[in-house]
């Protein structure tokens, strides 16, 4: 390859674009519009997973152009391709789901496609919903050409009765309050038309904006990108920032195997503890640090927050939402909090991020509160472990009460989210009860579903302090009760969810980070002998493919 456009850098896109043999190449090149001089310019692709399925992405159409607008600026030429989106909420308590975490896999795997097949100089990644952005991160980390994340921003919060409202209190939690008879049902119908009132991420620490504010704390985003709500101002210069920007890094050489430290993962997990955020960080994040070469074990979860109080408490734990949290300063103010114990390390702005951090300014007490006042000693995610889950399981310990903090209770076993949802309405679920739901991990779902619905239920019924649910499943970021996921080993891998039995004591103990069947070692070893392998719930298609290579949710359910 030759030196590019860009004084003394060697570009990628050379491989397509210089020299004798590559006059076809050209051709097609001219055929999309391309100018002789533009060849000259590194070749910026645009990932974009816009659709006009998902809220959280209807608006990227305007980011695109202002994303464009910027590369071009800088002196690249943009090209837009596409990435798949599901919306988690649409694809919720049905087939759908299963589809959800795979497409994780999908995206990441499809944009290296892209970026290798065209000889990509850097990429400008726009996403937003949960999947999409791990799985933008993934193919960036894997790639390791220069790229940058822009997250298209939250939702705004919907008004109802002159109250804010929200996606999981005022849709999901109100199927229990109408089941309860506290709502009508014209007060639902009115809950669903206001609960979103439009374009964006949903609007509390859900998955999704948990996974924005990693981005930026792991120093892949623009400072401010995480929190700039859906159709600002702020997100536009933000999005052509960007684009000027990733223009810069192909000049520099700044690729993110030179952001993705093992200081920059724990730097993001210290952020994503504060903030209480979604238990699928736990999934996503060694997953990213996977495809970056770094070895991250889910036990560093667990010790970092053993020493990161929780000072921000947004939806589903608190009352406040991602708006709040943004006029409270963003990202960079509760980095501030953290700047004595946060580790340096280079971002893709021109600042590293004890300078973001510094220069980080809290507007709101309340909102991100003094580590003094925090409102827990200790981070959102605790790992336990126990012979119930001996690879480990994750809670959202800052979104249950301390009444169930200790919580022994009788098992009621179902053997996937729909049995569990039928009984859960049904009115056979009743205080000292704990709800096990099993295959449906990462192998057993496949696709190790989110049981929103069945924990939202619960909580909308009034139940959460006084029933439990554990599963080899995953929750959604607006989970919130004593609700326990990802129990390694599944069900379907032989792990011992799969031997739980109707009535079986069950010790649930967060302090200590323990999660034990009441059960003889001996009664266990005697029900294995008589435990036979399910058949798949999938045996064709895609997930049929992925139930056999995928690995367990401990080590961030990667595909090897």
């Amino acid at each position: 390859m030759t030196r590019g456009f860009l004084k003394g850098v060697i570009m990628r896109s050379d491989r397509v674009k210089k020299g004798l043999e590559r006059a076809p190449h050209r051709a097609l090149l001219h055929a999309t519009g391309l100018t002789r001089g533009e060849l000259a310019k590194p070749f910026i692709g645009i990932a974009t997973s816009f659709n006009d399925l998902v809220p959280g992405h209807i608006g990227m159409r305007t980011l695109e152009r202002f994303i464009e607008k910027g590369i071009h600026t800088g002196g690249g030429h943009a090209f837009l391709f596409g990435a798949p989106a599901i919306c988690d909420g649409i694809a919720m308590g049905h087939v759908g789901m299963h589809y959800s975490l795979p497409s994780r896999e999908l995206i990441a795997d499809m944009i290296e496609s892209v970026a290798m097949a065209h000889a990509l100089d850097g990429l400008v990644l726009l996403t937003n919903c949960d999947k999409i952005t791990p799985g933008m991160l993934m193919a960036a980390a894997r790639l390791n050409i220069p790229s940058i994340v822009v997250t298209a921003g939250p939702m705004h919060t919907g008004m109802y009765r002159m109250k804010r409202r929200s996606f999981v209190r005022d849709t999901y939690e109100a199927i229990g309050r109408f089941k309860n008879s506290e709502i009508t049902g014209d007060e639902l119908a009115d809950l669903e038309m206001c609960a979103c009132p439009g374009g964006g991420s949903c609007q509390g620490m859900y998955t999704a904006n948990t996974m924005a504010c990693v981005t930026e704390t792991l120093g892949m985003s623009m400072a401010g990108c995480a929190t700039a709500l859906e159709g600002s101002a702020d997100k536009r210069r933000i999005a052509f920032d960007s684009g000027v920007r990733i223009v810069g890094m192909v000049e520099e050489e700044l690729t993110p195997r030179k952001i993705l430290t093992m200081e920059a993962f724990e730097n993001a997990i210290r952020v994503d503890l504060a903030l209480g955020g979604s238990t699928n960080t736990a999934l996503h994040i060694p997953a990213i640090a996977h495809d970056a070469g770094v070895e991250l074990p889910l036990e560093l979860f667990d010790r970092i927050s053993k020493e990161t109080p929780n000072i921000v408490k947004l939806e589903p734990a608190g009352d406040h939402f991602m708006e709040d949290l943004d006029y409270a300063g963003g990202i960079p103010a509760v980095m501030n909090r953290f700047k004595d114990v946060l580790k340096d390390n280079i971002t893709v702005s021109q600042m590293r991020i004890t300078e973001i951090a510094e220069k980080g300014r809290v507007i709101d007490s309340d909102v991100i509160r003094t580590l003094d006042n925090a409102y827990y000693k200790e981070g959102g995610i605790a790992v336990i472990r126990g012979n119930l889950a001996p690879d480990g399981a994750v809670v959202k310990q800052t979104a249950v009460s301390e009444k169930m903090k200790r919580f022994t209770g009788k098992a009621k076993c179902f053997d996937s989210e729909e049995k569990a949802m039928e009984a859960i309405l049904g009115n056979r679920i009743n205080g000292g009860d704990i709800v096990v739901i099993r295959y449906e991990g990462p192998k057993g779902g496949p696709g190790m579903r989110e049981m929103l619905a069945p924990t939202a239920t619960i909580s909308g019924m009034g139940l959460s302090d006084s029933v439990a649910l554990i599963t080899d499943g995953r929750f959604s970021g607006g989970t919130r009760g004593p609700c326990i996921g990802h129990i390694s080993p599944e069900a379907m891998e032989g792990g011992p969810i799969a031997i739980v039995k109707d009535g079986d004591e069950i010790e649930i103990d967060i302090p200590n980070r323990k999660i034990n069947l009441k059960v003889s070692d001996e009664e266990i070893k005697k029900r294995f002998e008589t435990w036979k392998h399910p058949e798949p719930k999938i045996k064709s298609g895609w997930l049929a493919r992925y139930a056999k290579v995928v690995t367990s949710a401990n080590t961030g359910a990667v595909v090897k």
